[in-house]
């Protein structure tokens, strides 16, 4: 018997809170990759835990994780989902968080690309204050910022990524800044 393989694409989606990290999967998602949303173990645990979705509750349960699992929680607790996923197709990974969650995936799939999406903080706070679910204040903006970045190390992927985009002008300039992407270019 002949098997046929075909190599589908991991791509992970990284970036600080309000870069527009979902944008860009969105687009991913379009182009027909199946998406895993690594914050979403948060949101079940918070609610598994019967607690209110907020940023300080958010962070706690982030926290407890890591603290359970070690840094690398949300890659270890998400490969059987991704192993699932790659089986059938393209996938993209949206929030990888931590150093150590890229190296953990980075071991146990080579291939995998990293999309790094910057925007400077003045505009992703402007974002953040007026998206209509869970809107963050600067405060806690620049808190969740100086979080992510001493305590998950997640300046790490960014610095290791493939492809970088800088989201400071359109949706349609980010937009086509993914396609680049998806079609090759660099």
């Amino acid at each position: 018997m002949t098997y046929i393989w075909r190599m589908f694409r991991l791509v992970a989606v990284v970036g600080l809170t309000g870069s527009g990290k979902s944008e860009v999967v969105s687009e991913f998602e379009g182009a027909g990759f199946a998406k895993i949303y690594f914050g979403s173990l948060t949101l079940e645990k918070l609610n598994e835990e019967k607690l209110e979705v907020n940023e300080a509750n958010e962070r706690m349960m982030r926290e407890k994780l890591r603290a359970e699992h070690g840094m690398s929680a949300y890659a270890k607790l998400n490969i059987p989902k991704i192993e699932v996923e790659i089986s059938k197709g393209d996938v993209v990974i949206d929030g990888l968080y931590s150093w150590e969650e890229y190296t953990a995936l980075k071991e146990k799939f080579p291939t995998m690309e990293v999309v790094a999406v910057y925007s400077p903080p003045v505009l992703r706070y402007e974002r953040l204050a007026s998206r209509p679910v869970r809107p963050l204040t600067n405060a806690e903006a620049q808190s969740r910022d100086s979080a992510e970045i001493e305590n998950l190390h997640k300046a790490g992927p960014i610095a290791m990524a493939d492809y970088t985009i800088s989201n400071t002008s359109t949706v349609v300039e980010l937009k086509n800044a993914v396609q680049q992407i998806l079609n090759g270019n660099n």
